[in-house]
């Protein structure tokens, strides 16, 4: 994971505003959601603001719908809104799969949220120390 890490740290540094680089928006978004650790969250916005395109959660929202057939797996399920809602759920092959993945990694969620969100909030600018 440190070496994982390291170069998910290496990307997202050279990342420009406009979110252009070599590889596509997506795949960088794919980058850091599969940083997020077995058992916890965040949020469109919170990758958005990692890659330095903080106005940009509506379009990791689109990256996620895509992501369920990449190589290698994006854990998609645990990226929320900003209020813990799971409002991707739909984009899953059943309305419950996402919270059945989640609870699978100990994740409480009730009423389509998560329990504790702010306890199980991963910040990837903070635990990437962006």
């Amino acid at each position: 994971m440190a070496k994982q890490k390291r170069l998910a740290q290496e990307s997202l540094k050279s990342v420009k505003p406009s979110g252009k680089k070599d590889e596509s928006f997506f795949e960088q978004v794919f980058d850091v959601v599969r940083l997020i650790p077995k058992g916890r969250v965040t949020s469109y916005g919170a990758v958005a603001a990692a890659l330095g395109t903080k106005l940009s959660a509506r379009m990791v929202g689109w990256a996620m719908n895509s992501a369920h057939n990449v190589k290698p797996k994006v854990p998609a399920h645990r990226v929320v809104n900003r209020n813990g809602m799971l409002t991707g759920k739909m984009h899953f092959a059943t309305p419950t799969q996402m919270q059945e993945l989640l609870e699978k990694e100990g994740v409480k969620v009730a009423d389509d949220k998560v329990i504790d969100f702010e306890k199980k909030y991963w910040d990837p600018a903070t635990e990437l120390s962006l």
